[in-house]
Formats: structure tokens, sequence, C-alpha cells
């Protein structure tokens, strides 16, 4: 299995499908978030528990959230995915109540691999301004 088959079966498994204990299948044994603006992760290294509470914290608010794969490019050590997301405001998210209503993000991440082909972190770029737009214009 390629890498980029790899992290698309990652993203399907634990992000979309929520699957926490699937996360073992993929991680290394710390995962590092090189570069996360607005992650209250950024610059941490996680440990599996780490990481699989990080995944249940920040699906709660989105519980249907979807991430759709826009394009990927694998380097050396590393695959450079662009994505799109889809998610329903279900609970509170960053201080603002539940709406019932789609919010919407895009971004760019680039997922770090070790010699095992297991993830050991990542550097991110996402439009979380938008996210935040979008959740004040939903109060209204």
């Amino acid at each position: 299995m390629t890498r980029c088959e790899r992290l698309r079966h990652f993203i399907e498994r634990v992000w979309n499908q929520g699957d926490a204990g699937a996360a073992a299948d993929y991680l290394a044994p710390a995962y590092t978030i090189r570069h996360d603006p607005g992650d209250p992760w950024e610059g941490r290294t996680l440990d599996l528990p780490g990481f699989q509470d990080r995944l249940l914290q920040s699906r709660a608010p989105f519980p249907d959230q979807c991430f759709t794969i826009e394009a990927m490019a694998e380097g050396e050590d590393c695959v450079m995915m662009t994505w799109r997301w889809l998610a329903t405001h279900q609970a509170d998210a960053f201080g603002f109540p539940a709406t019932g209503k789609p919010i919407r993000m895009s971004g760019a991440t680039a997922f770090y691999f070790d010699e095992a082909d297991r993830l050991t972190g990542h550097w991110q770029i996402a439009d979380r301004l938008g996210v935040f737009q979008q959740l004040q214009g939903n109060l209204g």
C-alpha cells in the first residue's frame, strides 16, 4: 500500500468515521503537531491516548464531519494533501452554541511518515477564520 493510500484510509476511518481505536493502526508512538495555527494542540507531541483524546474533542461539536480529499502528492517522508471539510454544528464549539447548520472549511496538510509508514505528525494550514465567521453568522 502506498503512503497516499494509507493516508486515505486513515482519513476515512479515523477522522471521517471517528474510529479512535483505528488510530493505533496508523500512528507512530509519537505524533507531533508541527504547525497548525488555531489548533489547541499545536506544537505538542501526542502519544496514542493523547491523539485519541484530540480526535474525540475535535469531533464532538461536529460528529458528522467529513474530509473530502482534493489532491495528494507523495514526497520522500511525507504526503501533501489538500482537502475540503464539511460538518454540521451540533454541539457547543469555541464558545458558540450549537446551531444545527453546516460549516465548511478547506486546507492543506503535510503528513509525515516514519520508515515503517506510520504517521509521525503534520504541518497544516486551514481556514479556521472562515469557520469562526460562519459560526458568528449562524447565530443571527
